[in-house]
C-alpha cells in the first residue's frame, strides 16, 4: 500500500483500472438485460401496430359498406323498384348505373344485390350462375342487418369466396319490409390487408373468424371456411378488456405470441400469431454484440489508461509548481505547452486565464472611473432641471402677480410638465400621473396653436392608479400632432384610449391628420425593428419612436413594441401595450 501511495502514477492506475473494468461488465450485463427487454417489448409494440392497422382497415371496409347500405336503402329509384312493378327500364339502368359507380373504385366489394320482397325480380350487379349464400341464411327470414359467414359465388369471371352484409329494407313512407340488400366483400381482396405491413417480420400468421370460430379469411389459404379451433387445437381465447389483447400458443419450439383484435360491429375477430424464436433469435445476437463489445472495451481502456497516466502526470506536476507561485500583485506566469491535446489545452486555458484575470483587472479599474464620471454627471442632470424647474415658478407666481393669466397657465403647465420628468429619478409613474403629464402638455400647445386641434380621452378608470414607464404617451402624442395634426388642413383630433386586456394594459393614440405613404410608412417600421437604426432613414418623427420603442422594449420585453398603420389623409394609428403593475418597483 506504502508503494502504491508514494506514486501518482501508480494510484490512478490501480483506482482508474478497477473503477472502470468492473463498471464495464456489470455495463455489460445491465446493458443486456435491458436490451433483451426492449427488444421484446418493441417486438410486441410492432406486433400491436400492426395488427392494429391491419383492423384500421378492417374497420373502413366494414364502415364504408355498411354506410353504402344506408345511402341504397333510401334511394329513390331503388324505393320505386320495390314498392311498386310500374318501374321503367330507365329506372332499372339508373339504378344498377347508380350501384355500380359506387363500387367502381371500391375493388374489395364483389357485388351488390337488391331482393325484393313482393314486385319485380332481383337486381344485381353482376349476374350470378351460383352462389352457395343460401345454405348460409335464408334471406326471407332476415329481420335485422347482419354479416355472413364465407361462401362461394360463380359469375363470369368465375368462382369467388365473399362475405356479404345483409340488410333488410323498409319503405322511407310505411316503414313495411319491401326488400333485402346485399353488399358482398371479396376476400381476396380482403386478404391484402394481411400482406402489408409483414406481421412478425412476414413469418406471422394472420386470420379473421366469426363469433362461431369459423375462419372468414387468412394468410393461409387452406385455413378458409375451417374453424379456429380445428386449426388451433386448445386455443383458449383470452378476456379482451380493452382494444386488444395478448396470449401465448404451443409449447418450447412449437410456441406462438399471438394478438386478439375484436371487431365489435360485426362480432370478428382479427388473430396474429408469431413464433416465439424471433425474440430468441434477437437476444442470441444482442449477446454475442454485447460481449464483444465489453471484451473490446476492456481492452482498449486498460491501454488507454496506462498511456493517459504518462501522458497526464508530468504536466500536471509542472501547472502546480506554477499554480503554487501565483502572487495576486503580479501577472500569472506563462506555461508553454509541448502538445495540443487535452493537456496542452489545459495549459492554453492556463493562460488564457492569467490573461483574462489581467484584463479583468484592467476593466474594474476603468469601470469604476466611468461609474464616478456618470454619476456627477447625473448629479448636473438632476441639478439643472431642478434650477429650470424653480425658475419656472417664479416665473409664473409673476405672471399671477401681474394679472398675466395665458402666460401663467403656460409657464404653470411647463412647470409641471417639467416636474413629471424629473419624478423624484423614478421610472415608474401611476397612468393618472402620465396622464395629468401629457394634459399639460396640450395645454401648452393648445395656448401655441389655438382652435388647430383636440385631445379626446377614453380610460379605464380602473387603470388609472396601475403603474407604469414614465414619459412614454408624450413623445407619441407630440409625433401625432407635429407630423399628423399640423401637416393637414382645418381643425384635427386626437384620441387616446387604455383599456385592460386580460393581465395587459392596451394604449392606442389615433390621429386623423395627414397620415403618410406605404413607403414612409415602411421605413419608419423598419427604423423600429432595426437594431442599429443609423443608416436607415427614419426622420425626426423616427428619431422619437424609435426612442419609445427601444424603452419598451428594455423595460417590457419585445411583445410590448409599437405596432404602427398609417393611410395618407387618413391619420395614423400608434398601439402597444404593457403588463398591469400593481407598484412601482
Amino acid at each position: 500500500m506504502r508503494w502504491i501511495a508514494a506514486s501518482l502514477q501508480r494510484k490512478l492506475s490501480l483506482l482508474m483500472l478497477v473503477s472502470t473494468l468492473l463498471p464495464l461488465s456489470l455495463l455489460g450485463v445491465f446493458t443486456y438485460a435491458m436490451s433483451t427487454d426492449i427488444t421484446e417489448q418493441k417486438l410486441e409494440q410492432s406486433s400491436i401496430d400492426t395488427m392494429g392497422q391491419m383492423q384500421r382497415k378492417l374497420r373502413f371496409v366494414i364502415s364504408d359498406v355498411e354506410s353504402l347500405s344506408i345511402l341504397l336503402t333510401g334511394q329513390s329509384d331503388i324505393q320505386l323498384y320495390l314498392s311498386t312493378t310500374a318501374v321503367s327500364e330507365q329506372a332499372k339502368t339508373r339504378i344498377l348505373s347508380f350501384m355500380g359507380d359506387l363500387i367502381s373504385s371500391k375493388n374489395y366489394i364483389s357485388n351488390i344485390t337488391i331482393y325484393p320482397r313482393r314486385f319485380n325480380p332481383v337486381l344485381s350487379t353482376t349476374n350470378i350462375y351460383e352462389s352457395t349464400l343460401g345454405e348460409q341464411v335464408d334471406i326471407a327470414q332476415v329481420k335485422e342487418k347482419r354479416w355472413t359467414g364465407l361462401y362461394d359465388i360463380t359469375n363470369y369471371a368465375g368462382k369467388h369466396r365473399v362475405i356479404s352484409l345483409i340488410r333488410p329494407m323498409r319503405s322511407i313512407y310505411t316503414f313495411e319490409d319491401i326488400g333485402w340488400l346485399v353488399i358482398s366483400l371479396e376476400e381476396s381482396a380482403i386478404a391484402e390487408f394481411w400482406k402489408e405491413p409483414r406481421f412478425g417480420e412476414g413469418k406471422g400468421q394472420v386470420l379473421l373468424f366469426d363469433e362461431g370460430g369459423s375462419i372468414l379469411s387468412s394468410t393461409e389459404r387452406s385455413w378458409l371456411s375451417r374453424n379456429v379451433h380445428e386449426v388451433f387445437p386448445g386455443l383458449t381465447r383470452p378476456a379482451i378488456t380493452g382494444k386488444y389483447a395478448l396470449f401465448h400458443y404451443g409449447q418450447n419450439a412449437e410456441r406462438k405470441d399471438g394478438i386478439l383484435y375484436p371487431e365489435p360491429t360485426t362480432g370478428w375477430t382479427l388473430a396474429g400469431l408469431a413464433p416465439d424464436d424471433l425474440k430468441r433469435t434477437q437476444n442470441t445476437y444482442i449477446l454475442q454484440l454485447t460481449a464483444a463489445a465489453v471484451v473490446i472495451s476492456i481492452l482498449m481502456n486498460t491501454g488507454l489508461i496506462l498511456f493517459v497516466i504518462q501522458r497526464v502526470t508530468n504536466p500536471l506536476k509542472v501547472l502546480s509548481r506554477l499554480l503554487s507561485k501565483i502572487n495576486p500583485d503580479e501577472p500569472m506566469p506563462l506555461y508553454h505547452p509541448s502538445s495540443h491535446d487535452e493537456i496542452g489545452q489545459l495549459s492554453e486555458s492556463y493562460n488564457k486565464l492569467g490573461r483574462h484575470i489581467k484584463q479583468l483587472k484592467e476593466q474594474l479599474i476603468r469601470n469604476e472611473t466611468r461609474k464616478k464620471e456618470a454619476d456627477i454627471r447625473a448629479l448636473q442632470a438632476q441639478i439643472n432641471p431642478h434650477f429650470l424647474y424653480n425658475t419656472l415658478s417664479s416665473v409664473h407666481w409673476m405672471a399671477l402677480m401681474s394679472d398675466e393669466k395665458r402666460i401663467a397657465e403656460m409657464v404653470g403647465a411647463l412647470s409641471d410638465f417639467l416636474q413629471f420628468s424629473l419624478n423624484k429619478g423614478r421610472d415608474y409613474c401611476p397612468v393618472r400621473q402620465e396622464l395629468a403629464h401629457i394634459h399639460n402638455y396640450t395645454q401648452i400647445q393648445a395656448l401655441r396653436f389655438p382652435d388647430q386641434f383636440e385631445v379626446e380621452y377614453i380610460i379605464d378608470p380602473e387603470l388609472s392608479d396601475k403603474y407604469m414607464l414614465k414619459l412614454l404617451l408624450q413623445p407619441l402624442l407630440e409625433n401625432a400632432m407635429i407630423h399628423g395634426i399640423q401637416k393637414k388642413t382645418g381643425k384635427g383630433t386626437i384620441a387616446i384610449y387604455l383599456e385592460r386586456r386580460g393581465n395587459d394594459m392596451q394604449f392606442l393614440i389615433l390621429d386623423d391628420g395627414a397620415g403618410m405613404s406605404d413607403e414612409r410608412l415602411e421605413q419608419i417600421r423598419d427604423s423600429l425593428r432595426s437594431p442599429d437604426p443609423a443608416g436607415i432613414d427614419g426622420g425626426a418623427s423616427g428619431y422619437g419612436l424609435r426612442n419609445v420603442n427601444e424603452r419598451l422594449r428594455l423595460h417590457y420585453g419585445p411583445q410590448s413594441c409599437l405596432q404602427i398603420d398609417s393611410r395618407p389623409n387618413a391619420g395614423t394609428r400608434i398601439s402597444f401595450s404593457i403588463p398591469i403593475l400593481e407598484g412601482p418597483e
